[in-house]
Protein backbone atom coordinates (compact mmCIF):
# COMPACT_ATOMS: atom_id res chain seq x y z
CA UNK A 1 0.00 0.00 0.00
CA UNK A 2 1.05 3.29 -0.82
CA UNK A 3 2.67 5.82 1.76
CA UNK A 4 0.28 8.53 1.08
CA UNK A 5 -2.77 6.18 1.50
CA UNK A 6 -2.01 5.54 5.24
CA UNK A 7 -1.17 9.37 5.73
CA UNK A 8 -4.40 10.22 4.28
CA UNK A 9 -6.33 7.59 6.50
CA UNK A 10 -4.45 8.46 9.57
CA UNK A 11 -5.52 12.14 9.05
CA UNK A 12 -8.71 11.19 8.66
CA UNK A 13 -9.10 8.99 12.12
CA UNK A 14 -7.67 12.21 13.17
CA UNK A 15 -10.20 14.48 12.16
CA UNK A 16 -13.05 12.02 13.07
CA UNK A 17 -11.36 11.84 16.65
CA UNK A 18 -12.14 15.59 16.39
CA UNK A 19 -16.12 15.52 15.19
CA UNK A 20 -17.20 12.97 17.31
CA UNK A 21 -16.91 12.33 21.11
CA UNK A 22 -15.14 9.06 20.86
CA UNK A 23 -13.57 9.64 24.37
CA UNK A 24 -9.93 9.79 22.63
CA UNK A 25 -9.94 6.46 20.99
CA UNK A 26 -10.32 6.68 17.46
CA UNK A 27 -6.71 9.41 17.28
CA UNK A 28 -4.62 5.95 18.48
CA UNK A 29 -5.72 4.40 15.54
CA UNK A 30 -5.10 7.70 13.18
CA UNK A 31 -1.23 8.03 14.94
CA UNK A 32 -0.72 4.03 14.11
CA UNK A 33 -1.66 5.08 10.19
CA UNK A 34 0.46 8.12 10.20
CA UNK A 35 3.49 5.82 11.80
CA UNK A 36 2.84 3.31 9.20
CA UNK A 37 2.85 5.91 6.25
CA UNK A 38 6.26 7.55 7.65
CA UNK A 39 7.94 4.23 8.08
CA UNK A 40 6.92 3.47 4.46
CA UNK A 41 7.43 6.77 2.74
CA UNK A 42 11.13 6.47 4.04
CA UNK A 43 11.22 2.78 2.76
CA UNK A 44 11.95 0.96 5.98
CA UNK A 45 8.67 -0.85 5.13
CA UNK A 46 7.19 -2.31 2.16
CA UNK A 47 5.44 -5.22 2.04
CA UNK A 48 1.34 -4.97 2.90
CA UNK A 49 1.23 -7.76 5.30
CA UNK A 50 4.13 -6.05 7.16
CA UNK A 51 2.10 -2.74 6.98
CA UNK A 52 -0.99 -3.69 8.59
CA UNK A 53 1.02 -5.76 11.47
CA UNK A 54 2.63 -2.79 12.11
CA UNK A 55 -0.40 -0.68 12.12
CA UNK A 56 -2.00 -3.11 14.41
CA UNK A 57 0.75 -3.50 16.87
CA UNK A 58 1.79 0.33 16.80
CA UNK A 59 -2.37 1.53 17.11
CA UNK A 60 -2.82 -1.00 20.12
CA UNK A 61 0.93 0.30 21.32
CA UNK A 62 -0.32 3.98 21.63
CA UNK A 63 -3.71 3.01 23.12
CA UNK A 64 -1.53 0.94 26.00
CA UNK A 65 0.80 4.12 26.83
CA UNK A 66 -1.77 6.85 26.25
CA UNK A 67 -4.68 5.52 26.75
CA UNK A 68 -5.15 7.07 30.40
CA UNK A 69 -3.21 9.78 30.02
CA UNK A 70 -4.60 11.97 27.46
CA UNK A 71 -8.05 12.19 29.65
CA UNK A 72 -6.15 13.68 31.94
CA UNK A 73 -4.48 17.03 30.09
CA UNK A 74 -7.61 17.71 28.78
CA UNK A 75 -9.86 17.50 31.79
CA UNK A 76 -11.03 21.24 32.89
CA UNK A 77 -10.46 22.84 35.93
CA UNK A 78 -13.38 22.45 38.13
CA UNK A 79 -15.55 25.21 38.70
CA UNK A 80 -14.66 27.32 41.38
CA UNK A 81 -17.30 27.09 44.61
CA UNK A 82 -19.72 29.96 45.22
CA UNK A 83 -17.41 30.68 48.59
CA UNK A 84 -15.39 32.24 46.42
CA UNK A 85 -17.52 35.37 46.35
CA UNK A 86 -16.82 35.79 49.58
CA UNK A 87 -14.62 39.55 50.48
CA UNK A 88 -15.94 40.00 46.44
CA UNK A 89 -17.84 43.73 45.65
CA UNK A 90 -21.45 43.80 45.40
CA UNK A 91 -24.19 46.50 44.41
CA UNK A 92 -27.03 46.56 45.30
CA UNK A 93 -29.67 47.01 42.83
CA UNK A 94 -32.74 49.08 45.47
CA UNK A 95 -32.30 50.01 48.56
CA UNK A 96 -32.19 47.49 51.04
CA UNK A 97 -32.32 47.80 54.95
CA UNK A 98 -30.77 46.17 57.84
CA UNK A 99 -31.44 42.46 58.32
CA UNK A 100 -33.43 42.90 54.93
CA UNK A 101 -32.85 40.40 51.80
CA UNK A 102 -32.67 42.49 48.89
CA UNK A 103 -31.46 42.44 45.30
CA UNK A 104 -27.77 42.64 44.81
CA UNK A 105 -25.44 42.51 41.84
CA UNK A 106 -21.81 40.27 42.09
CA UNK A 107 -19.88 39.61 39.40
CA UNK A 108 -22.47 40.42 36.37
CA UNK A 109 -24.93 38.22 38.04
CA UNK A 110 -28.05 39.27 40.40
CA UNK A 111 -27.85 37.78 43.62
CA UNK A 112 -30.46 37.75 46.83
CA UNK A 113 -28.96 38.97 49.96
CA UNK A 114 -29.23 39.95 53.24
CA UNK A 115 -27.90 43.47 54.54
CA UNK A 116 -25.77 41.86 57.73
CA UNK A 117 -24.95 45.93 58.92
CA UNK A 118 -26.16 48.27 60.86
CA UNK A 119 -27.67 51.21 58.58
CA UNK A 120 -29.26 50.88 55.42
CA UNK A 121 -27.94 49.89 52.18
CA UNK A 122 -28.92 52.35 48.95
CA UNK A 123 -29.41 51.47 45.51
CA UNK A 124 -25.75 51.05 43.85
CA UNK A 125 -23.62 51.69 46.77
CA UNK A 126 -21.07 49.05 47.37
CA UNK A 127 -20.94 46.70 49.73
CA UNK A 128 -18.14 43.77 50.31
CA UNK A 129 -19.89 39.84 50.52
CA UNK A 130 -19.51 38.23 54.07
CA UNK A 131 -21.00 34.67 53.62
CA UNK A 132 -22.46 32.83 51.47
CA UNK A 133 -25.73 30.37 52.46
CA UNK A 134 -26.67 28.42 49.92
CA UNK A 135 -27.68 30.99 46.99
CA UNK A 136 -28.20 34.24 49.54
CA UNK A 137 -25.46 36.12 50.06
CA UNK A 138 -24.75 38.39 53.05
CA UNK A 139 -23.73 41.74 52.57
CA UNK A 140 -22.16 44.80 54.51
CA UNK A 141 -21.41 48.30 53.60
CA UNK A 142 -17.53 49.02 52.53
Amino acid sequence: MDWWLWVAGGLALMVLELVTPSGFFIMFFGLGALSVGALTWIGLVASGWLQWLLFTLLALGFIAVFRGQFPQLFRAAPPPTVDSLVGVLAVPQAAIEPGAVGRVEVRGSTWSARNAGQAGLAMGQRCTVVSVDGLLLTVRPE
